[in-house]
Order: structure tokens, then sequence, then C-alpha cells
């Protein structure tokens, strides 16, 4: 018989005025409820703001060092590779260990590849090839971190506060998105390189320490060993799982049809008729958007229909791309992509709901791998969508067709796997909290799928 899940989490004091205005505003309650979740969050908002920084030094140091944009390119393509195949065949690793211990093992990696960084940076005459090297070997792991962390999640929060717990995650990777670049130009300017990428490996370490007071977080019933047959089963298994399966399409299809960046240096000379300060201004947008939309997400935990939510917030990211494509008033424009990325980053989260209630313990590693590598690979293939779009017929063609193409993608993944449309986010789906199992609320269906309906409802 399954352990007896745990008490919901009590309603926190002045919970009431939540209810209000309040109750827009991102949840905070599992920080306070939650020593682990508080300890992971921790973790990754220091490690977040360390490796923004680095983001931002490699680019300017490789131009520094070279005068060539295109070599700062090729550093950042340089990465892809191994951060594709790092998440991919991470996943399995994930899955058949111990998930503290994976993560305290890419916090080394990760700090090993800032220091390279950072000792290249002290040399008189800084060398270009440590620039490719150091960001390969970090990329890498990224993925790795990333699966482990998501794994943990599930068994450090109770379900009633899952969403919430999500949304403080994402505000934490948009606030490190912001705060990281912003201080980089400040440091890079007053002490140099080196000292950005040390405090990079110093973000580790703190990393590093809060995930030593972890428990310990195995895989459930073991985990399964690490190899390609492993791998074959977390695909197999997402291509199963009918809400997984559409959470990843639908996203796929926004990124590729309606990811505008590409388009912004040609949108800002020829319609907009700016320069460097305006292609700043349309790549800030969708972030700025993406940070306030994710600080006004304490309603997700009370929205039941999650697979119809991320349909509506894609429908939205793609009227809003719409109608960026069609405007020719730099104003609007920008009002249109912070709206874009509002959209965008709630859809994230209501995503990963499903993410987390469909799949399993034990597929969790595989599962968030390959969603993390959707997550990577589709803004570029996005990029070169918009940029063979615009040689056929121009930038803003390219923009408002990619915004309705990403809604005809939302409607046909609705109508093709309904059972994604019709995903409730019920709070007592059979996931583990603690390492204890909950018993199924769906009367024996796969734990977090809706329920048979006979079609949509409104």
């Amino acid at each position: 018989m399954s352990a007896r899940a745990p008490r919901p989490s009590p309603e926190p004091r002045g919970s009431g005025t939540r209810r209000g205005v309040g109750g827009l505003l991102v949840d905070t309650g599992p920080l306070w409820r939650h020593q682990g979740f508080r300890r992971l969050w921790t973790g990754q908002m220091v490690a977040g703001v360390g490796s923004q920084l680095t983001v931002v030094a490699v680019g300017y140091q490789t131009y520094r060092l070279t005068g060539s944009t295109a070599m700062v390119g090729l550093v950042s393509l340089g990465q892809l590779a191994p951060l594709l195949a790092g998440s991919v065949l991470g996943g399995p690793v994930v899955d058949a260990f111990d998930r503290r211990k994976v993560m305290l093992v890419t916090q080394v990696l990760l700090a090993a590849g800032a220091a390279g960084l950072a000792v290249n940076a002290m040399l008189g005459h800084p060398l270009l090839w440590p620039m490719f090297a150091f960001t390969a070997e970090s990329a890498a792991f990224q993925g790795v971190d990333w699966a482990a962390r998501r794994s943990s999640l599930r068994r450090l929060v109770p379900p009633a506060d899952l969403a919430a717990s999500l949304s403080l995650q994402s505000a934490a990777f948009q606030a490190t998105s912001v705060l990281g670049p912003a201080a980089a130009g400040l440091i890079i300017a007053h002490a140099g390189f080196s000292l950005v990428y040390w405090l990079n490996v110093a973000s580790f370490g703190v990393a590093f320490i809060t995930v030593t007071r972890l428990p310990a977080l195995p895989p459930e019933s073991g985990g399964q060993p690490a190899g390609l047959a492993s791998l074959a089963g977390g695909i197999s298994y997402l291509r199963s799982s009918r809400p997984l399966a559409g959470a990843f399409l639908i996203d796929l299809g926004a990124m590729v049809f309606g990811m505008p960046r590409a388009l912004f240096p040609a949108l800002a000379l020829t319609v907009y008729h700016g320069g460097a300060t305006t292609v700043g201004y349309l790549n800030a947008a969708p972030g700025l958007g993406a940070l306030i939309g994710s600080l006004l997400t304490g309603h997700v935990g009370r929205v039941r229909r999650a697979g119809r939510a991320v349909a509506i917030c894609v429908a939205g990211w793609g009227a809003a791309i719409t109608a960026f494509g069609l405007v020719t008033w730099l104003p609007g424009a920008l009002v249109l992509l912070v709206v874009a990325g509002a959209a965008d980053v709630v859809s994230s989260v209501f995503r990963m709901v499903i993410v987390q209630q469909s799949t399993p313990d034990a597929m969790q590693g595989r599962v968030n791998s390959l969603v993390f590598a959707g997550l990577q690979g589709g803004p570029r293939l996005g990029d070169a969508e918009a940029g063979a779009a615009a040689a056929l017929a121009g930038p803003q063609f390219a923009a408002w067709s990619g915004g309705l193409l990403s809604i005809a993608t939302a409607v046909v993944t609705c109508w093709a796997i309904p059972q994604f449309y019709r995903y409730r986010n019920v709070a007592s789906a059979a996931v583990s909290f603690a390492g204890a199992p909950v018993e199924s609320a769906d009367r024996g269906g796969r734990a977090g799928e809706a329920e048979p309906e006979p079609g949509p409802v409104s």
C-alpha cells in the first residue's frame, strides 16, 4: 500500500489579503515553508547571477581579443553541440544516481570552466582558444544541472506548492537575467574580466554548499542504469504521454515560428529607423515582459486546467508577435514584445507543472533533459526560420507570419492531442514528496492526466 500523503501545506498567515491584487504576485510561501526548496532556490539564484556575469564577459572579452563580431558568434555557436549533447545524454545519469550527488558534481565542473576563463583573463596576453574550450565545457553540464534540479523539486515540496515553486524558480531565472548583465558591465569597467569569472566560481561554491545541505534524493525504485536503453526509454515515454507530447510540441512550434529576435537588427534599421540602441531595446523588451510575468504568477496554483492555460498563453504570444510584425511605431512594438515575453513565461510555468505531474520520479531526469534540449534548440531553429522568411519577403512579413503560424500550431496541437488541452492541474496527482509515493487521484489513469471528457470545456 502506498504511504500516506503529506497533509496539505497550511495556508500562510495573511493569506486573505492575497485574494485581492496581492493574489497576482508570485507566492513566496514555499520559500518559508520548505527548507530544502529554499536551499535549492538560493543556490540557483546565486549561481544564476554568476553565470549571467560570465555570459556578458565572454562576449565582450572575445570581441576585445579579436575585434570581430563573427568570432563572438562562433564562440556562442561552439556551445550549442555540447549543450544539447550534455542535456540529452545527461538525463539518464540524473535518473541513475542520487540527484543531490549529481548536482554536487555539476557545481564542481561548472566552477572549473569559470576558473579556466579566470586564469586565462589573468594572463598578460589572454588566449582565444580558452574562450571556446571552457565555455563549451560549461555548456555540456548546464543541461545536466538543470535536469537534476527540476527532478528534485517535487521531492522537496508537496503537490499543493508545486506550481508556486515553479513560479519562484522562473522568477529567479528572470531576475538573474537582469541583475547579472547589469552588474557585469560595472565590474568589467572597474575591475576587469578576471574578477567577473572568479565571482562566477564563487557563485558555484555557494550553490555547492546549499546542495550539501539537501537530503539524499535518489530516484524512486533505485534508478535505472545510465545508457542508451535508458535514453530510449525517456524518449519513448515523452512520445507516449499525450499531455507531455502536447506541451513539448506547442512550445516548440511557438519558438520555431514565432521567435523574432533574428529580425531585430533589420527591423531596427529599416522600419524603426534606429541603430544599435534600438536593437538593444528590442532585445530587452521580451526579457522585461518575462520578468514582469514571472512576478505576477500568484494565480497559477488556482488554475486547474493547465493545458488550456498553456494554449491561451501561446495564442497570446502569437497574437502579440503578429501585431508586432504589423506596427511601425517603436513604442508600440516594444509594448507588444513585453506582452509576448509575459505570455511566454506564464506558459512555461504551466508547461512545467504538466511535466512535473505527468512524469514519474524515475523518469524525471530524462524527460526534463529532453525538455531542456527543446528549450535551447527551439529558439535557434526559430532564428533560422525567421531569417529564411525575411529573405523571402522581408522582416515584417517574417514577424507577423511567424506569429500566425504559432497560433496555428497551438490550434493543431490542441486538436490533435485533446488530452493535452483537457489536462487538469490536480494537486493530488500521483507524485512523490520526500520520497513517499502518493496514491493517484485519477482512478488508475496516468499521474496527472486529465480524465476523459467529451470535448474541450469552456
